[in-house]
């Protein structure tokens, strides 16, 4: 998703090139129907492609493509391989990849930066660095279906529809279920309506929370694809999420967000884009603790998440509800 901006500047500043991306698998969905490009290369480098016979074919294959620049934002040394493979004349990844002498041009990974403006800064090196770029996903007329018939399932057709997203693969990144679930009885005791947003692996997380709630709201948690997932989250008025991946569909669609941050901090650069989005946290002398959060709390006390009361998150929530509200009467008006 954050590479998204990346494509974007590249298709804005050589409109006539053709822009390829190497993707793993699970990023494809996000980017498929974007305009921008011209082809998406799987590599699936945990699956069928795994193993040096397979990179090295992959190599060969890049190669014959005689392209003239390849841009690299992902660090590893594989990455770096392929780039330095393909005899493009033009190779730009950033100085801290594991293997940087393998580009002809390196910028510095800005760690003060969003990762967005981090990505577009490798067109800096040519001189041509872009302002910011949000985000983008292009969801289309069977991903719309698949998002009508979710929230037919909802029932309700009146009320704020706010979506939540409880999960991330690291364990302390995780507001706990507990608060989620306060958190999800005071939406619902609002009159507004509520859609779970995750993985097949949140699915169950989401469905335990939400055991026994009585108001209306869906569990999309799984059943859903990437893109899919940001339309809906695109339909809804806030989204509630750990620092995850829901964030940054937020950003693509616009949705305002409240992010909730504990072992680590939006400097990071990894917090929401999307206007009138808030971080909710913590002070605390631990934070941060990583980079991407770990499955335990070093210190043995997930104060950073557990410290913060649903009551707090809600009163964000409601904010964002109320002034999203005056500006369409306002605009109405």
């Amino acid at each position: 998703m954050l590479v998204s901006p990346l494509i974007r500047a590249s298709h804005d500043l050589f409109p006539q090139a053709s822009i390829d991306a190497l993707v793993i698998p699970s990023a494809a969905n996000s980017l498929e129907n974007n305009p921008a490009l011209h082809r998406l290369t799987l590599y699936d480098k945990r699956g069928r492609d795994a193993g040096v016979r397979s990179l090295l074919a992959l190599a060969g294959r890049l190669r014959r493509e005689r392209y003239d620049l390849v841009l690299v934002p992902h660090r590893s040394l594989r990455s770096a391989f392929l780039a330095w493979w393909t005899r493009a004349a033009l190779r730009v990844g950033f100085t801290t990849s594991s293997a940087a002498f393998l580009f002809t041009h390196r910028v510095v990974y800005d760690r003060k930066r969003h990762e967005v403006e981090r990505n577009l800064a490798l067109l800096g090196a040519l001189g041509q660095e872009p302002g910011l770029v949000p985000p983008e996903i292009f969801p289309d007329e069977a991903d719309h279906r698949a998002v009508d018939r979710m929230l037919a399932s909802l029932g309700g057709t009146t009320g704020a529809l706010i979506a939540i997203a409880p999960g991330s693969i690291w364990a302390t990144k995780r507001w706990p279920a507990e608060s989620y679930r306060r958190l999800a009885e005071m939406v619902l005791a609002s009159g507004w309506r509520l859609v779970w947003i995750g993985s097949r692996g949140d699915r169950t997380l989401c469905t335990e929370i939400s055991e026994g709630l009585t108001g209306f709201w869906v569990n999309s948690a799984g059943e859903l694809s990437l893109r899919q997932s940001a339309e809906l989250i695109g339909r809804a008025e806030v989204l509630v999420s750990n620092d995850s991946a829901p964030l940054h569909l937020a950003s693509a669609m616009g949705t305002a967000a409240v992010a909730l941050f504990g072992p680590t901090i939006p400097k990071f650069g990894f917090g929401p884009l999307s206007a009138g989005s808030v971080i909710v946290q913590i002070e605390l002398p631990c934070r941060p603790c990583s980079i991407h959060g770990g499955n335990s709390c070093p210190i043995g006390t997930h104060k950073c998440m557990t410290g913060i009361p649903p009551e707090m998150v809600f009163a964000e929530l409601s904010n964002l509800i109320m002034r999203k509200s005056k500006h369409e009467r306002n605009h109405q008006n």
